[in-house]
């Protein structure tokens, strides 16, 4: 027995010491030297490229903070740009390593497409776009109205059961791709336009003559939690994709900032931010990481609220609100389990 339980004492002081296997991912992105993330084709505030080729948005900086983590250089990212209909399969195919495009997280995908959610970066609900001219007020006075909308996403059928559930006779006018769709909307095609309500806030200032002239309706009829997805089968990546989003959201908790990031790292006695600056314990060698991983990611986009009020904020074009997106201590959902 005496021997068992050394054996035992042996083998658990091993295991806390050596670090953990990379996983394939890891080590095919560390061969390749950047991280392969399925972004939007253009969505303003989450994923979109300007005529130099550069991009931006809330998806994008989540990507830059994985490579910045795992490779320790942001710049780093091979982005894919993917129709709502292409954008699991390139991740099942692996074409990509992780998809970042304002994807919704439901059981069906879940449980039948073979990915993970990670996380969710923006907490969202679906809601419908009019002309201010058609003096439309509520979305239970369209009955009968033609809808724009993108095929391949829950938005179709969210749509389809509000309008079941609520005897409107919706008209859905079905396009692959959201220009397509915004582009038939936008030439007074349908009567309204639906989508997530931060992607109709991007649509109306990306693509309006005037955005003044088109009116957002305040039912949102679902829940939309909107986050990353890695492909099944390598927990590994999993967990660094994961832990990486986390790190994201308790840095604004505890006040890393990109900017304080390196002074909290030297002079914090916290021992939360501690930890998470890799000044304490070393989590990175747990997630086959450098100890200063998560450091490397808050240095090359900031915090959680950085990225959300660098892109989609109140002093943004979209103009959105901290809402469900505020951290859990203010009225908000964002909650991260603590990295320890």
């Amino acid at each position: 027995m005496k021997r068992t339980i050394i054996g035992f004492a042996i083998a658990a002081a091993f295991l806390a010491s050596a670090p953990v296997f990379a996983g394939k991912t890891l080590d095919s992105i560390k061969q390749k030297g950047q991280v392969a993330c399925g972004v939007h084709t253009g969505l303003a505030g989450f994923s979109q490229a300007d005529s130099q080729g550069n991009w931006s948005g809330i998806d994008v900086d989540y990507c830059k903070a994985l490579a910045a983590a795992v490779l320790g250089d942001a710049s780093k990212v091979k982005y894919v740009p993917l129709t709502a209909a292409q954008r699991f399969t390139a991740l099942q195919s692996g074409e990509i390593d992780v998809l970042s495009r304002n994807t919704t997280w439901t059981l069906t995908r879940d449980a039948s497409l073979g990915i993970n959610f990670v996380g969710v970066t923006y907490y969202d609900g679906q809601g419908f776009l009019v002309p201010v001219k058609s003096k439309v007020k509520s979305a239970k006075s369209m009955k009968g109205a033609t809808v724009c909308v993108q095929s391949g996403t829950t938005t179709e059928k969210n749509m389809t059961d509000y309008s079941r559930a609520n005897k409107l006779d919706l008209k859905p006018v079905v396009f692959e791709k959201i220009e397509a769709a915004t582009g038939a909307y936008f030439s007074g095609r349908c009567a309204a336009f639906t989508t997530d309500a931060s992607g109709l806030a991007s649509v109306r200032n990306k693509e309006a003559k005037n955005p003044a002239d088109h009116v957002i309706l305040p039912e949102l009829i679902s829940k939309e939690p909107l986050g990353p997805a890695v492909r099944r089968g390598d927990d590994e990546w999993f967990a660094i994709a994961k832990w990486t989003l986390f790190g994201l959201i308790e840095s604004e908790e505890y006040g890393i900032t990109q900017a304080n990031v390196d002074k909290m790292a030297a002079e914090s006695t916290d021992p939360v931010i501690m930890r998470i600056t890799g000044k304490s314990e070393d989590t990175g060698k747990l997630l086959g990481l450098d100890k200063d991983w998560m450091v490397k990611a808050v240095k090359a986009v900031g915090n959680y609220g950085e990225m959300f009020e660098r892109n989609v904020g109140p002093k943004t074009a979209l103009n959105l609100p901290r809402g469900l997106n505020n951290q859990w201590n203010k009225g908000g959902l964002q909650y991260a389990p603590p990295i320890r």
